[in-house]
């Protein structure tokens, strides 16, 4: 499982020089907090490497914001997202756009980044024909599981199916406004292919947003949807009031149900990307002591409200995807008759849905 790119096969453009050019086109959909990041890291590394097409769309749900006008106008001559990720100043060549069609216009090199619950409507418009250009690639760095009955999918293989194009996964410890404020990080790529290992290495590789690609979609995918559903039990821990010993029991035991997880319902993927990659252990730990899932789950706690409640007054209207996750990962379980054996991701469900009392997190664990 060690990375596909090495120095003697990162993208390489053809014909740069020539009027036959090729160049590469990046587009954005979704412009959250870490949509945004993302965009920001795309937009400076395609404005510098050769073969990319300098400017790069974002797409953005086009809203009024009171006294200053429309999102994308405000985003396009202020260069912040001031809603989602503000005192961060983005690149010129970073254009936000409200029609989604116009976003992937000629784009060959798509980045998914928006909340699971909207990507139907946002597969919907792409699956049109002449909407894709017909050699497009497409990533994915949505985090959750799409379940009907006893059967689950990774949204890079909804997306791969949907559009026939090939969909790799990012995912890794990284906090967006970190990332945006270029702190050293790491990120795991999974990828189908050399060819898509070289590709978005090119996109994201910056000497502080340092990208690993591997070959295992499913498991970068699955990582990042189930660290949420365990940085909630994480948040619950920190909500009792409880030490880094309760903690640290909660994020092994999390841990070994991840990946127990994936490698008993998607076979095809490696162990090693949980314990060798920054999609797994890496995402796990960081989300546990500084993401939103893990926020919200301590307020929901100590307050007694909502997680409804709790994502409109504490993260501006974004969605968790912790909560969601959770939902899934129980019904099919039950679906499948094994919650027996993933005792946390039931306890989880539980308290969040069914009024459990948070104390009991850790009976049978």
């Amino acid at each position: 499982m060690a990375p596909y790119v090495t120095e003697f096969d990162l993208y390489e453009p053809e014909h740069v020089d020539g009027k036959d050019a090729v160049k590469q086109k990046v587009a954005v959909i979704g412009s959250g907090s870490w949509g945004t990041a993302l965009a920001r890291i795309a937009a400076l590394n395609a404005a510098e490497k050769k073969g990319f097409h300098p400017e790069v769309r974002m797409w953005v749900r086009e809203r009024e914001i009171p006294g200053k006008g429309l999102l994308t106008e405000l985003i396009n001559n202020t260069h912040q997202n001031s809603r989602y990720l503000p005192d961060v100043s983005l690149p010129h060549n970073l254009r936000a756009v409200p029609e989604l069609a116009d976003v992937v216009k000629d784009a060959t090199l798509i980045v998914l980044v928006v909340p699971h619950q909207f990507l139907t409507p946002v597969l919907e418009t792409l699956s049109k024909p002449g909407v894709l250009a017909p050699n497009a690639r497409a990533i994915s760095a949505i985090k959750g599981v799409e379940v009907a009955g006893d059967q689950i999918y990774t949204y890079p293989s909804i997306i791969e199916k949907r559009l026939g194009i090939p969909c790799s996964a990012l995912g890794g410890a990284n906090i967006a406004l970190e990332v945006a404020h270029s702190e050293f990080c790491e990120t795991t790529i999974g990828v189908p292919s050399p060819e898509d290992a070289a590709l978005w290495h090119a996109v994201f590789d910056a000497p502080a947003f340092r990208v690993h690609p591997i070959e295992d979609v499913a498991g970068v995918s699955l990582s990042g949807a189930l660290k949420n559903v365990v940085a909630m039990a994480a948040g619950f821990v920190d909500g009792m009031g409880l030490g880094g010993n309760t903690k640290a029991a909660i994020l092994r035991i999390g841990l070994l149900e991840m990946a127990s997880f994936t490698k008993e319902f998607f076979p095809e993927s490696s162990s090693l990307t949980f314990s060798h990659h920054s999609a797994g252990v890496a995402d796990l730990i960081t989300t546990s002591f500084g993401g939103r899932n893990r926020k919200c789950a301590e307020a929901f706690v100590k307050t007694g409200k909502s997680f409804t409640q709790l994502e409109h007054e504490l993260l501006n209207g974004q969605k968790l995807q912790g909560v969601a996750t959770a939902e899934e990962v129980f019904h099919f379980l039950e679906a499948r008759g094994r919650l027996q054996d993933f005792p946390l991701f039931d306890k989880v469900y539980r308290i969040s849905f069914e009024d459990m009392d948070p104390k009991c997190l850790f009976e049978n664990l």
